[in-house]
């Protein structure tokens, strides 16, 4: 039987409209002309900062001073998860070298970008957590130059504990500044930053849609929308701890999807019945963002079989996919779209936006059907290199010239017949001429 929807969405997540692909277009050719100063025009015009760009060392010192120590012991409780987890992602992307036959060797290297820009998210909410997930994860994987940006919160500038956390991941610098201009900041080097060889770092649709232009010369992580969750639950699941995982990430905004898949109808019955009051009680912007999020992007589907399920899952290829249901290694080994699985009612989705180690920037609107999250990965270079001599060089040489004139690349093949007549060493004959 097919898949049967208790609640649809009416609605749909926006995609980036033309008029923001147009205006960054516009923004950028000003920041790319006009440099730090049109940049500072737009943090006095759109975040209305009227203070230094960059942060002293004695300002981020005086903002760690006002930080509570309960806090500051959390958050390094937090960034001690990320930076071990991401130390051990480094540890698995290695040098290596191979002799395909003899005399042809062939390796590669793991080599750390040089510069990066970590962009971090203000407004709404103070995203501590994403200074530590993006700053910290490129200090593991070797990045020596990094530099964060992060916009105003009003005349305070950057929050104390924002500006606590970036310093403890390892900021080499960080920007007052945020939109538009702060990814043109660290893009194009201005400020005293090195122009970035990667943007990293979620924000809003005018950053996301800045990256995606910037895209080609410089490398991003992702070009990531709203933020999208889904719950996988059989009968063995608890109502009310489903239906508050599910509001707590409707809570991100009004255009971030949520959705359940469930082969338990009465489960299904009482979620749907307590997610209204469960929002109701959080407060304002919360309230507004996930009553929005629920009523209009909000599903609920009702699945015969685990399968299913799984395939409606591969399907969406959420960004957050929690599962609570029985038999949780069976789904850990079925499931293959997602950009972070938890598994187990005690695993909530928040513990992994916040603290637990593993990356929280993670593909949205689909996207992880082919790519995964931030990672060392992300900036670090697998580059390859390989070395001849004369052992290998006589058959490498003829099927080079071979494939080269197949190919009707003639130049190719010469620059192959040259190594063939001047390096390659006749085989030598035994004494009976053989």
């Amino acid at each position: 039987m097919p898949i049967r929807f208790l609640k649809t969405a009416p609605g749909q997540p926006p995609q980036t409209a033309s008029d923001t692909a147009d205006t960054v277009q516009l923004m950028l050719a000003r920041l790319r002309a006009g440099g730090a100063q049109v940049a500072l025009e737009y943090a006095r015009q759109l975040d209305n900062w009227q203070g230094e760009i960059s942060v002293s060392r004695a300002q981020v010192d005086q903002a760690i001073a006002q930080v509570p120590q309960a806090l500051k012991d959390d958050i390094r409780w937090a960034h001690d998860n990320i930076s071990r987890f991401a130390a051990a992602q480094r540890a698995t992307a290695q040098d290596m070298q191979v002799e395909l036959r003899p005399g042809l060797i062939a390796g590669q290297r793991q080599i750390p970008l040089g510069a990066a820009g970590c962009y971090v998210p203000g407004g709404r909410y103070t995203h501590i957590a994403s200074a530590l997930m993006s700053i910290g994860t490129a200090r593991e994987a070797g990045v020596a130059d990094i530099t964060a940006c992060s916009p105003p919160n009003g005349a305070e500038g950057i929050p104390a504990a924002m500006l606590y956390a970036m310093d403890l991941a390892g900021a080499t610098r960080i920007l007052t500044i945020g939109g538009v201009q702060g990814v043109a900041a660290m893009a194009f080097g201005m400020f005293g930053a090195p122009a970035a060889d990667i943007l990293v770092g979620p924000g809003n649709a005018y950053v996301a849609e800045a990256k995606r232009q910037l895209f080609g010369p410089i490398g991003i992580d992702m070009f990531a929308g709203p933020t999208d969750s889904l719950v996988l639950a059989d009968h063995t699941a608890d109502a009310e701890t489903v239906a508050i995982d599910l509001v707590g990430q409707a809570e991100h905004g009004a255009n971030s999807p949520v959705w359940l898949a469930t082969t338990h109808k009465p489960l299904a019955d009482q979620v749907l019945a307590r997610i209204p009051s469960m929002i109701a009680d959080l407060p304002e912007p919360n309230r507004s963002a996930a009553t929005t999020a629920w009523a209009d992007l909000g599903e609920v589907v009702l699945c015969d079989t685990p399968e299913e399920m799984a395939q409606f899952s591969d399907e969406k290829a959420p960004e957050h996919l929690h599962v609570q249901a029985a038999d949780l290694p069976w789904w850990r080994d079925r499931l293959s779209a997602y950009g972070s699985l938890f598994l187990g009612e005690e695993t909530t989705v928040a513990f992994g936006d916040k603290a637990a180690g593993p990356n929280h920037v993670l593909p949205t609107s689909g996207a992880a059907r082919y790519t995964g999250g931030l990672s060392v990965h992300k900036f670090l270079k697998t580059v390859t290199w390989q070395q001849v001599d004369e052992r290998s060089l006589p058959d490498l040489a003829r099927v080079t010239a071979s494939l080269s004139r197949a190919e009707r690349m003639e130049g190719h093949a010469r620059s192959a017949d040259i190594r063939l007549e001047r390096f390659a060493t006749p085989p030598k004959r035994a004494a009976n001429g053989v």
